[in-house]
């Protein structure tokens, strides 16, 4: 006897089971049911096929990445193709444990700009007073939209991803690279071809974390947290120990032991000095 076929809606309440570790109701006749399932099952790949992504099918993903919603219609956005190889060399030189950026077909930088409004206001003679924090954030919040969006077109052809903060790491050089100029700053890199294997459904905090209503709710944080260490150990052990040169071993070396030991250990202390740098007051 032949197995009903898995519908939509049961595969996306799968995905959110594996996802969050509890069930949605996800109504029948659901719209875009299957765009809603890629997103729930979206994964981050490091390994390649080697097949190239046409020149062509770039440009269409460039145009549905900056079709998405912009501050006040600002377009401060920016996409570098890195290219010439050398320079995605030189990139992953800089990042020694991410190799997957010298693999990858196809690596961009996603970029704030505030420079081009500025110089409108010299063309057309107005001022411009907005050299703030919230402008910095603005051109940032723009970047890291675009580099979403274009993120969801690669995955509807049969593209993959993974975005490389740590290109910040690096900012000075990769921006000198990149030929950046002032008021323009590299926020993230990332590299895109096609899978070389299946991606996996890595477990998120639950919802109960990370979603409120009406009030910012930490009740039972605590509690959430320990059991959601418990739930990814459980399916996705971290095979190593960060920073194991500074604290012993941890008897469950769970997620937030993982990232209490990450961000207990200074990193990119300099980029506020690069922005500034760049032009920014962020006064």
């Amino acid at each position: 006897m032949s197995q009903r076929p898995i519908t939509l809606p049961e595969q996306l309440a799968d995905a959110a089971l594996q996802r969050f570790g509890e069930s949605l109701r996800i109504p029948p006749d659901l719209p875009g049911a299957d765009e809603l399932l890629r997103m729930l099952t979206h994964s981050s790949h490091r390994k390649w096929a080697s097949q190239a992504v046409a020149p062509d099918l770039l440009q269409v993903l460039f145009a549905c990445a900056l079709s998405a919603p912009s501050k006040s219609d600002l377009q401060q956005a920016d996409i570098v193709h890195v290219a010439e190889r050398s320079r995605i060399k030189a990139i992953a030189d800089w990042i020694p444990d991410m190799p997957w950026i010298n693999d990858a077909p196809v690596f961009l930088v996603f970029c704030a700009n505030n420079l081009r409004i500025r110089q409108i206001g010299q063309w057309r003679d107005k001022p411009f007073v907005n050299d703030h924090l919230d402008h910095f954030m603005n051109a940032a919040v723009d970047a890291g939209i675009v580099m979403s969006q274009f993120i969801r077109a690669a995955e509807a052809v049969g593209l993959v991803t993974v975005p490389i903060s740590a290109v910040r790491n690096h900012a000075d050089q990769t921006s000198a690279l990149l030929g950046l100029p002032d008021a323009v700053f590299p926020v993230a890199g990332l590299c895109v071809g096609y899978p070389l294997e299946s991606g996996r459904i890595m477990p998120r905090l639950p919802l109960a974390v990370t979603t409120h209503v009406d009030q910012f709710d930490e009740s039972g944080l605590k509690d959430h947290i320990d059991a959601y260490d418990a739930r990814r150990h459980a399916l996705f052990p971290l095979r190593r120990q960060r920073h194991a040169n500074i604290y012993p071993d941890a008897k469950l070396n769970g997620w937030s032991e993982d990232k209490a030991r990450h961000y207990s250990v200074e990193e990119r202390a300099d980029f506020g000095a690069f922005i500034r740098n760049k032009k920014f007051s962020l006064k």
